[in-house]
């Protein structure tokens, strides 16, 4: 699969389309209009920065490679065109997924195989808005792809296992380590395991039990690990735990994403990729 149409240029988004045009792949970057693809500029002279510290073989002439395979549209036919396959990383909430997929649906050839990054949704909640449950799975990143780099793959009870294994392929030429998901799991491994663990930071910083960097702090001290919960919401970006939170029946949660609506959002401490979140990274 050589061409890449991927839905939505935040965080993540953007990330998944350099990640893929570095090993080579032509993609196509998609989002509502204009006003949003004119921010990728910016944000590849970031990720350039990023990718030049952290990997090796990473050169300026690579990297200037990588950004001439990319071309952005806001015509989501134009998108969609000659894409073997979608990958769609659009808001954290599932009446939006299942309208990009009805609209894909109608527009993408018949060769193209469809993949949500959903950190939380499950495929079968999505696939009955496709036109191909047979070729509909998840396919899910972890931030700061070009060095976290699992790439998980849950597919659903219709999912063909040609379709599966082809996308656990594309992973790993893309430079992702497969991690095949046996069955259905919302949150998958890896957000399994670290949402409840952001949660409970969370709720320490919300009760005031203590500040964020000595949260931070404890957890890197005590368990040896390179970042803390704190520094791991700066690098999602602000908008996906306030997404989740918000939407969370627990009380606290909902007051954490009153306090990163107020306090950092509205500000324009987005995260890191901004330069700001909980910490200052300018």
């Amino acid at each position: 699969m050589q061409n890449l149409t991927v839905l939505g240029t935040g965080v993540l988004g953007s990330q998944i389309i350099f990640q893929s045009a570095y090993f080579g792949k032509n993609v196509v970057a998609y989002d509502l209009n204009d006003e949003i693809l004119a921010k990728l500029d910016a944000r590849w002279k970031y990720l350039k920065g990023e990718y030049l510290r952290d990997l090796p073989e990473a050169t300026e002439q690579k990297l200037d490679d990588t950004i001439s395979r990319i071309r952005i549209t806001s015509d989501l036919a134009d998108a969609l065109s000659d894409a073997d396959l979608v990958i769609e990383a659009v808001p954290e909430r599932l009446d939006i997924k299942q309208d990009t997929w009805q609209k894909v649906s109608a527009l993408a050839p018949s060769k193209t195989i469809f993949a949500t990054n959903s950190s939380t949704l499950l495929p079968s909640d999505i696939a009955p808005f496709t036109d191909r449950p047979e070729n509909f799975l998840a396919l899910h990143f972890a931030n700061e792809v070009w060095k976290n780099n699992t790439g998980e793959v849950m597919d659903h009870a219709g999912t063909s296992a040609e379709a599966f294994e082809q996308v656990a392929d594309f992973a790993e030429e893309i430079g992702m380590v497969p991690i095949r998901v046996m069955k259905e799991q919302p949150g998958y491994v890896l957000n399994s395991l670290l949402v409840p663990f952001l949660h409970a930071a969370a709720a320490l910083f919300v009760k005031g039990v203590a500040s964020v960097e000595d949260i931070d702090k404890t957890w890197r001290i005590g368990t040896g690990a390179p970042k803390g919960p704190f520094e791991i919401f700066d690098i999602v970006g602000m908008m996906t735990p306030y997404n989740l939170s918000k939407n969370n029946p627990d009380p606290i949660q909902q007051e954490f994403a009153e306090i990163l609506k107020r306090d950092y959002i509205d500000q324009g401490r987005l995260g890191k990729g901004s330069g700001r979140g909980f910490y200052d990274y300018e």
